[in-house]
Formats: structure tokens, sequence, C-alpha cells
């Protein structure tokens, strides 16, 4: 009887089966109620016992085989048929692949970054948990200055009760970095992330972006700072931007300004977005103070430097009249989408 079964082995090896209906006589022929296997496993029960090891495992194979080999063929001409049933047109296109965006802020981070390496600014990036010295009092903000009191500050707990640590409220830390570090000239600008402690409104935000730029070299005057300015808003808004610069007050800055745009919006004439003024916000800027100079260990009578610094989600509102900065990080995909063309 094992002879038998190797030889039905090695039959089933070589059949070929090349359709439903031939596929449906092997399985009549070999594994239906009077087929060959279930006939052969009547005859093993009249076996003796010392046989019935050896034969049993030649016959569990040839029935495994035989099921293998059917539901294998069965799957295969299963596909085929339903490749090639009416309802199916091969020639329709496939389902399209949704495509993601990029996100708002992203997308204004790169337009700003690239407008200024354009002429010649390199991009530095640094640490978003910063220490006293760099995020503060290098900048002209000793520990008793009023205008400490402009920025409320997350304090981060250090190993110790005199770790000094905060999460940045402004990325001017690196450019404090930057000048302890390099020799001027120095033309970069640093994006990135920063926090303040404020409460989340359609203003404003406990975290948010910023790009801030130094320039600090001999003989570098407030006209070159006004012309950088220039050229950048008349990229970003339009070649027919105008600027203007009014005074302000920045302690690590002086002089200092605030810097207006006309509204892009009506070309100066007054709308909601400028608030009938003709006029935008869109940065602050000014001279480096002497004595930033000094802490980084830069000679401040020999050299001078213009810095500025603006937020990325106020250039994203303005630019994408976008009323409520809170959209920004809500990951909402109907908001989201509108940026796939940006």
């Amino acid at each position: 009887m094992k002879d038998k079964i190797d030889n039905l082995l090695s039959e089933i090896e070589t059949i070929e089966i090349k359709s439903k209906e031939h596929l449906e006589e092997f399985r009549l022929k070999w594994l239906a109620k009077k087929g060959l296997v279930t006939a052969l496993f009547d005859d093993f029960k009249t076996l003796a016992n010392e046989e019935r090891k050896e034969v049993g495992r030649h016959l569990n194979d040839l029935k495994n085989k035989a099921q293998e080999k059917y539901n294998h063929l069965k799957e295969k001409f299963e596909e085929i048929a339903d490749t090639s049933s009416p309802d199916i047109d091969l020639t329709k296109p496939a389902e399209p692949i949704a495509f993601g965006s990029r996100h708002p802020i992203s997308i204004v981070r790169n337009q700003i970054v690239e407008i200024f390496s354009r002429i010649g600014f390199t991009i530095k990036e640094n640490r978003e948990i910063e220490d006293d010295w760099h995020n503060f009092s290098a900048l002209n903000l000793p520990e008793d200055h009023p205008a400490r009191d402009m920025q409320d500050t997350f304090f981060v707990k250090g190993q110790n009760e005199n770790s000094n640590y905060v999460l940045r409220t402004h990325t001017s830390s690196v450019q404090i970095r930057v000048m302890e570090n390099s020799k001027p000239p120095i033309r970069s600008i640093f994006p990135g992330r920063v926090y303040r402690k404020e409460n989340i409104s359609a203003r404003a935000h406990c975290f948010f972006h910023q790009v801030e730029g130094l320039y600090v070299d001999e003989n570098v005057s407030f006209a070159d700072l006004k012309q950088t300015l220039l050229y950048f808003a008349q990229e970003m808004f339009g070649e027919k931007t105008k600027i203007r610069l009014r005074p302000s007050y920045f302690p690590f800055t002086e002089p200092s300004a605030e810097v207006d745009i006309t509204c892009f919006i009506c070309g100066g004439k007054g709308c909601a977005i400028c608030k009938q003024s003709g006029w935008v916000e869109i940065l602050g800027c000014g001279m480096v103070h002497p004595k930033v100079l000094e802490n980084c260990k830069i000679d401040s009578k020999k050299y001078t430097g213009f810095a500025f610094g603006m937020g990325i989600e106020r250039i994203a509102m303005l630019k994408y009249q976008i009323n409520d900065i809170r959209l920004f990080y809500e990951n909402d995909v109907r908001f989201l989408n509108q940026f796939k063309s940006a």
C-alpha cells in the first residue's frame, strides 16, 4: 500500500489543470467521498498495527498535497474570473492618490528664508530651552530691567534651585550665540519656535514662530536696514509695496522702530484689514545696541549692526487673510487643504 501511495504522490505533482472544469474533475477523483484518498483511508483500517505508523504518514502527505493543490488552483481561477468580469473595466483610471499639503507656517517660513538667502543671509538655528544670559541678560535685559515684564516667560525647572532656564521668548537668543562664536561680518537669519505665557485667543498663542535677522560689520547704517526691509516687503507682498518706520523701543536695539507696509488688500486706501489706516504692521527692528555687541565680545567702536524680527504667523495671517491664529495649530484638514496649491 505504501508503494501505491508514493506513486499517487508523484502523479499529483505531474497533473496539469488548465480550467475550472478540470479542477472539479480533480476534486471528484481525489478528494470526494468516493475519491481515491477516501478509498485509501478505508483500506488503511485493514492494515496490521505495525504497518499503520509509516503508511499513515504517507497517506496524510497524499491527502494534504491533494488538498493544497486544489486550494491553490481554486484561488487562482477565482482571481482570473474576477479580473475578467464584465463589471470591471480595466481601462478605467485608478483611484486618485490624495496628496498632502504643506502647512501655511512652513510655506511662509520658506518664503522668508528664500528671500533673505538671495541677499547673502545664512540660516542659523539653536536650542529652544535657553539660559537667562542668552535669552535676557546679554540682550541688555538685566534682572531688574522693567522690560522683562513685556514678555511673560515659561521657566524650566532645573536639577537645582539655582538653575535658571526658560523656554526661549524670542529667537534673539540665537543672535547672541552666533555673535559669541563668530567674528564679523555676520549676516544671518534665525527662524524658530518661541514660547510666551499668554492667554490663547484669536490674536495670541502660547507658542508661535519667529524669524529674526542680524547683520554686523563695519559701517553698517540705519539706511542699510531700511533698504533691506524694503527689499523684503516688496518680494513678499508685491513690488508696489511701500514701508514706513515708526520710532519704538526695544532694549537690545538703539534706535528702534516698528515697520509698517502699505496694505496690499486695499492698496493703502483703507479697509478692515488695515483698520482704515492704509498701513499694516509687520515687524520690529533697530540698530544693535552697543552693550549687546560688547556682551558678545564684539568691539562696538569698530562694528555696528542692525537686527529685525517678525512673527511668521503674523505674516501668514496678513498674506492669506486669516483672522484666527488658532487655526494654524488645530490640524483641521478643511483648513490645511486650502494650501495645496500654495
